[in-house]
């Protein structure tokens, strides 16, 4: 049988008129008995029972009309995993983000799989030395930075989340007394220097170079990730600003996250590989898109 044929006999198999039948694949009323005729013919045996008022499937019409949806479906089933293999669909992005930040992204993750059946994201975790690398060597689809990010290989996409930023000092810090911190307190102390593979475009827009009143922010020891930061932090070697989720998951011993009243709000977005822009990527895009910004 050709597949139009096979499709005319279960679509008959289901409506069980021909009438009906012609009408829902849009072919004459002739045309479907000419095809079970035919096909009775080859066969040498009867696959519906018919009369002027019912038409009904005998034993082998029912038999092969099981055989034939099983066969459909596996044919149905292969296509659509190869359309899911050349469109991207399906996939599992390796998202990177900072620290705890997933756990902020869950309406975003279940949105996402909800939207896009079989694809998923799965968590990655960036340091803010090197926020640009993983990214570029694939190992991470898509990271989750804070703004702004002018990098020419790079695309960003929607905003995800926002918030504002703390001030991490050691608990014995003369500021802990005050209870806030301002952006003009980094004049008076030191914070991390991230190092060379963090473009200090990107740094200084969550840690000033200058103060508002236009005083250098002084900068030391190097610290390459999250923990090191809070080690030089709760020994009393420098002060950090950082997103206030830090400080929601955090609470290590030697610490204190201050609001720093002054400081503009924190935007993170979508950002992956321009070469790299696929199907799955856009619909996580166009996901956040709809869903809009979190507020942490």
């Amino acid at each position: 049988m050709e597949l139009r044929e096979i499709e005319i006999f279960l679509t008959l198999a289901e409506e069980l008129h021909f009438g009906r039948t012609a009408e829902r694949l849009r072919v004459s009323q002739a045309r479907v008995s000419q095809v079970i005729s035919r096909q009775e013919r080859r066969l040498g045996v009867a696959l519906f029972d018919r009369t002027s008022r019912r038409v009904a499937l005998t034993p082998v019409g029912r038999r092969l009309r099981e055989d034939l949806r099983e066969a459909v479906d596996l044919l149905q089933a292969g296509l659509a995993r190869a359309q899911a293999a050349g469109t991207g669909a399906g996939r599992t992005l390796r998202l990177g983000v900072f620290g705890h930040a997933g756990h902020e992204l869950r309406p975003l993750v279940d949105a996402f799989r909800a939207r896009s059946p079989g694809s998923d994201i799965q968590f990655g975790e960036i340091n803010g030395s090197d926020p640009f690398t993983a990214l570029r060597t694939g190992a991470h689809d898509v990271h989750v930075l804070w703004l702004p990010v002018a990098e020419p290989d790079l695309t960003v996409g929607p905003t995800v989340l926002t918030g504002v930023r703390v001030l991490a000092v050691s608990a014995d810090h003369p500021l802990t007394a005050r209870g806030a911190a301002s952006l003009e307190d980094l004049g008076d102390n030191r914070v991390v220097d991230l190092g060379p593979d963090a473009p200090e475009y990107w740094v200084a827009s969550m840690v000033p170079t200058r103060t508002p009143l236009g005083r250098r922010v002084p900068r030391g020891p190097v610290a390459r990730t999250f923990h090191e930061v809070l080690t030089l932090v709760a020994s009393g070697q420098c002060v950090q600003p950082l997103g206030e989720v830090a400080a929601r998951y955090n609470s290590p011993p030697g610490i204190v996250f201050l609001p720093v009243h002054d400081a503009s709000t924190l935007q993170w977005a979508l950002t992956w590989r321009s070469t790299d822009d696929n199907p799955t990527i856009r619909a996580l895009a166009e996901t956040a898109a709809d869903l809009g910004p979190i507020a942490m």
